[in-house]
């Protein structure tokens, strides 16, 4: 394995056979994503899809998390205006354009951001202990990369607004019974049998398994550009809310927030 991105490593990526392995490598942190792992993560699956011997890429985190959310020090740190310039958001539509299909591993805590890059894979193999979250609402936002529309389309519109505007998570069972997930396994396999898919879908015909890709995308996300876009406008609007500085800032500080409506 080597590192991609950064002097540390903050993902590690392996080649076995025709399928690429991606690990989030920031363990004490819950794989939070910070800006410097999305560019990694970026820079590795874009290296892979390059490849053209790779037909296939695992996505992964650690047996305790997937990705717990975004990093709320960097988030809670920015203003609208640098979110904005900064262009965070912007890494997942590259996470979007690759054309290797992406196999999401998951094993413990997939939350936030984390759900919302497991939803950008093509499919996701989950260990039993997974959980499934969109809890943004109990910092004073809302998810941004996608949450409020991939979400909705996965499990349908009564579930995604409690799991949205309530912050409930989904056992890896209710994850698969509500169509969020493809494939609940035992403990230890998370791993193993995402690679196992992977490789699977690698022996298929990479043109046809491309062509299919692209085909089921477009079915699913034909009207969700603009979906996308109303909801990064409503994203950057509730940052720039009282309550959203309150939300983090008591996050940060451990204690419960006193939301005041503005």
């Amino acid at each position: 394995m080597y590192g991609a991105g950064a002097e540390r490593e903050l993902v590690l990526v392996e080649r076995d056979g025709r399928v690429g392995v991606v690990l989030l490598n920031r363990p004490q942190q819950l794989n939070a994503l910070s800006g410097e792992l999305m560019e990694a993560v970026v820079a590795a699956l874009t290296q892979l899809d390059e490849d053209g011997d790779i037909r296939a890429i695992v996505l992964g985190g650690g047996e305790r998390a997937f990705a717990a959310g975004a990093d709320v020090n960097e988030l809670a740190s920015g203003t609208p205006v640098s979110l904005y310039q900064a262009a965070r958001l912007s890494r997942w539509d590259s996470i979007r354009a690759v054309h290797t299909p992406i196999v999401a591993a998951v094993s413990g805590f997939c939350l936030g951001g984390g759900c919302e890059l497991a939803m950008l894979c093509d499919l996701i193999v989950a260990s039993e202990t997974a959980t499934f979250g969109q809890p943004e609402i109990n910092l004073g936002v809302l998810p941004g990369a996608g949450g409020t529309q991939r979400l909705t389309r996965a499990v349908g519109k009564a579930v995604a607004m409690d799991m949205i505007l309530t912050g409930r998570m989904l056992s890896a069972r209710e994850a698969l019974a509500f169509g969020l997930v493809a494939r609940v396994v035992a403990r230890e396999a998370w791993l193993s049998e995402a690679k196992r898919v992977a490789a699977e879908i690698a022996a298929k015909g990479p043109v046809s398994v491309r062509l299919a890709k692209e085909a089921v995308d477009s079915a699913f996300e034909t009207p969700l550009s603009a979906g996308v876009e109303l909801e990064r406008r409503a994203f950057f609007l509730a940052r720039a809310s009282e309550d959203a500085s309150e939300g983090l800032n008591a996050f940060l500080e451990k204690r419960p927030p006193e939301f005041t409506g503005r």
